[in-house]
């Protein structure tokens, strides 16, 4: 089973994440480095299962001044990740079949073979 982390070495949770699924050898993918596209986001929104909103940072300055709110339609949401990558919670671990934030980092053992 393939595993990818949506890793951000500068934020502590995602540390966490990472050192509590090393032993699984996630793929690591920071994607402030490697923005995800827009499909890309379509696809790991599919697997969370909480809807768009779940993938933003709503206090990012960014998020704040473009407008948008948590309510807003979830292609727009969408859109505004792919060009603002720094705005989506991290981490994200995303395998095959589903994908969970890792806030706290335990959140994503339950979808881990």
């Amino acid at each position: 089973m393939s595993i990818n982390i949506y890793h951000n070495p500068r934020c502590s949770k995602s540390r966490q994440t990472l050192a509590l699924i090393e032993h699984h050898q996630p793929k690591v993918i920071k994607y402030l480095d490697t923005p995800l596209t827009l499909e890309e986001l379509k696809r790991v929104a599919e697997k969370l299962d909480l809807g768009v909103s779940a993938m933003i940072r709503p206090k990012e300055a960014e998020f704040v001044a473009s407008g948008l709110t948590l309510a807003s339609e979830p292609d727009d949401l969408l859109a505004f990740l792919a060009e603002h990558p720094k705005a989506m919670e991290r981490p994200i671990v995303e395998t095959s079949t589903q994908a969970r934030i890792g806030r706290p980092p335990e959140n994503v053992l339950d979808i881990l073979p």
